[in-house]
């Protein structure tokens, strides 16, 4: 693989161009002294001279040059793919159902992985890396990521997201997007980091508001692989801001994806032959993209955590996805005849250990990395009797257990937490500090307040349209996550008309009383659009953050029991 940037000669268009002249006898030197005074080489000269008009003399008859038509390409790529690692270096184990926030979840398209057994690993994943590159020839291959790759991990707490990136250097990523947790340790943190690793991390639409330009620099490259230019995209979530602490990109905007591709497009499909967007706004979005921008070749996904095979053809482009947490590698072979993609062939590789192998030198590295911090990741809190697993758009097991365990802590009549997209399912036996925080990782406080009813069905309104908006680019967040409600939502019904049959403390709501509410920090700031929490009374913030209460809590508990659930019912 060659990497090419701007202005480099495999982009450029260089023309040997011949032309004919007519006859000397029929040009005559006095012809010259109408034309314009001139200074330059001879090919000036000669040109210019071919183009005067002069009195009295016939004009000389020159065929137009030749254009010169751009070599097609031919060849064959191997594109390989990851997207949400969400800082998940260490193996886990899966089952059918309920594996990783994605899976398993009745409130979303139903996914699960094909078996049980233990998956993924960073060493794994990096050892299937070079295994197709050996199969391929490493020339042929790239090796792409689209975001939410380096935080939301107690490792990548500790490290400020070095530690997921120190990995992807040494493994050789080509280009990364950023994702929407890409941020969280601010966006100068994020600066800081690109500056630690070769490969690009970028955002088209992510615009630094003093400058009015991309976040990190220009959001393209063009490398060479397999004999063929590949052009690269990188799109992060438009509704960034909206996911997490807004100081955190105050120094950004964030535009349609959509809208910014259609501007980088048409100049990238004329550096290359095939044109890849790296993007990191979930399977609807990019097909929304597929359909509204012409000139794409490929999508290659993230966010919404999908398992797509075969890749899905959405207008001109195919759209490709590989699950999550480094469970999966994705693996696209492109055969491109005559400058044009003629056929994908894709592979999702599953990463269960009994097929694939660490490589050692990763396996050597990442203890490494984790040695300093050993004791705390491995602290054990509590113990887990059984599965307990999280969904994204639905009722979710250790939300609810979570959000108990802040209820009892405020005394409150209700606790709310928000919905979230990513983290694996605990399994049975000893519950680490690592493991809670990778469900729960950023560092937010415990609020203490007053709803009314009317502003708790607010609420509950809002998570049904985040769920379903009217405009499929308003998605975001997952359902509202609550303790001491029974509530339906029935996301079959018009916007505002979703929500029934809510009671707290086992009496329907009366939407004029007054309610205590713990919450945190996050949903009092407005993420996934909730303002109703900022409109409370009676204001406040705990002594302690949410991360102790919740630790404090499960220790008290030391048996950790999967809630019954059923507080909510979800009508698709």
């Amino acid at each position: 693989m060659v990497r090419c940037g701007r202005g480099c000669p495999t982009e450029k268009n260089v023309h040997n161009t011949m032309t004919r002249f007519a006859p000397r006898s029929t040009l005559r030197l006095p012809a010259l002294m109408k034309c314009r005074v001139w200074t330059g080489t001879v090919t000036t000269f000669v040109l210019l001279l071919a183009s005067c008009s002069y009195a009295g003399a016939p004009k000389a008859s020159i065929d137009p040059p030749p254009v010169p038509q751009p070599a097609r390409a031919h060849g064959t790529i191997c594109i390989l793919h990851t997207n949400d690692i969400h800082g998940d270096l260490r193996e886990f184990r899966v089952d059918t159902g309920t594996a990783t926030a994605q899976t398993g979840d009745r409130g979303r398209a139903f996914q699960q992985y094909p078996r049980a057994g233990v998956v993924g690993g960073f060493a794994r994943l990096a050892g299937a890396v070079e295994k197709i590159r050996r199969t391929h020839g490493t020339q042929n291959v790239i090796l792409v990521d689209a975001g939410d790759t380096f935080g939301d991990q107690l490792l990548s707490n500790l490290t400020r997201g070095e530690a997921t990136l120190r990995v992807m250097d040494a493994l050789g990523y080509t280009f990364m997007a950023l994702g929407n947790h890409d941020f969280e340790y601010t966006a100068a943190n994020t600066r800081r980091l690109q500056g630690l690793v070769r490969f690009p991390m970028r955002a088209a639409n992510a615009i630094v508001v003093a400058t009015g330009q991309p976040f990190l620099g220009d959001p393209t490259e063009v490398v060479t692989a397999g004999g063929v230019r590949v052009g690269l995209l990188a799109l992060t979530y438009h509704n960034t801001d909206q996911t997490g602490n807004r100081d955190n990109t105050r120094e950004l905007k964030f535009r349609s994806g959509i809208d910014v591709a259609r501007e980088y497009v048409p100049a990238l499909r004329q550096r290359a032959d095939v044109v890849v967007v790296v993007s990191h706004q979930g399977a609807v979005v990019d097909s929304l993209l597929g359909e509204r921008v012409p000139g794409i070749d490929i999508i290659v996904g993230g966010h919404s955590h999908d398992r797509i095979q075969p890749p899905r053809r959405v207008g001109g482009a195919w759209i490709v996805q590989a699950l999550s947490d480094a469970s999966a590698l994705g693996e696209l072979t492109v055969v491109v005849e005559q400058g044009r993609v003629r056929r994908v062939v894709s592979s999702i590789h599953e990463l269960y250990a009994d097929q694939y192998q660490p490589e050692r030198r990763f396996v050597q590295l990442l203890d490494s990395i984790r040695a300093p911090f050993r004791d705390t990741l491995d602290a054990v809190v509590a113990t887990a009797s059984a599965r307990i697993g999280r969904h994204y758009k639905s009722e979710s097991p250790v939300d609810v257990v979570a959000a108990e365990i802040l209820r009892a802590h405020g005394q409150a009549d209700v606790a709310f937490l928000p919905g979230l997209g990513f983290g694996v399912t605990i399994q049975p036996g000893p519950i680490t500090r690592e493991m809670i925080v990778g469900l729960f990782p950023h560092p937010t406080s415990a609020v203490h307040e007053r709803l009314t009813g009317a502003q708790i069905m607010q609420v509950l309104e809002q998570s049904a349209t985040n769920l379903r908006p009217a405009d499929d680019m308003d998605r975001v967040g997952g359902l509202v996550q609550t303790a001491g409600l029974r509530w339906t939502v029935d996301l079959t019904k018009a916007a505002g008309q979703r929500v029934r049959d809510v009671s707290v403390g086992g009496a329907p709501i009366d939407r004029a009383k007054s309610y205590s509410v713990m919450t945190n920090g996050g949903l009092l700031q407005g993420t996934h659009r909730y303002s109703a929490f900022a409109e409370g009374t009676d204001i406040g913030r705990d002594a302690k953050p949410f991360g102790v209460i919740l630790e404090e809590g499960l220790r008290a508990m030391r048996t950790v029991r999967a809630p019954a659930g059923g507080s909510v019912t979800l009508l698709r």
